[in-house]
């Protein structure tokens, strides 16, 4: 009799020691959504360059899946991106690393010529675009 009241305590105590942390904290699922957001912006804001949709889609659902195999339910990966205090977070996040690569987000010609880099050096950013 007393077995079960032990099993079901380390069961609890195993549950909790693996506990997943937010996706935002699951730096591929998090930057890889980033590379697609600052892709993204920068096909809306330059001519002549284009997004690579199919690649981009293979890109999304592949970090589903990742989540997925990670543990994260459809909810939990759903709520992540559809949430409003994530993208701001992301938006903030894709301007910080603009930055560090001494790009304004909002100077359309420095956002371009970022974008020509990336395709050239076949980036993960740069491989979503054309």
């Amino acid at each position: 009799m007393r077995l079960i009241p032990l099993c079901l305590v380390l069961a609890l105590i195993a549950g909790t020691a693996t506990a997943k942390p937010p996706l935002r904290e699951v730096p591929e699922i998090d930057d890889g959504l980033m590379a697609v957001a600052i892709a993204d912006q920068i096909r809306k804001s330059c001519d002549g360059i284009s997004a690579r949709m199919l690649h981009a889609m293979g890109v999304i659902n592949g970090l589903k899946a990742r989540a997925k195999s990670l543990g994260y339910s459809e909810a939990e990966i759903d709520a992540y991106v559809s949430s409003s205090a994530e993208k701001a977070r992301m938006r903030a996040k894709a301007t910080a690393y603009l930055a560090a690569r001494g790009v304004s987000a909002g100077n359309r010609d420095q956002l371009c010529g970022f974008g020509r880099s990336e395709i050239a050096a076949r980036s993960a950013i740069g491989t979503l675009l054309r």
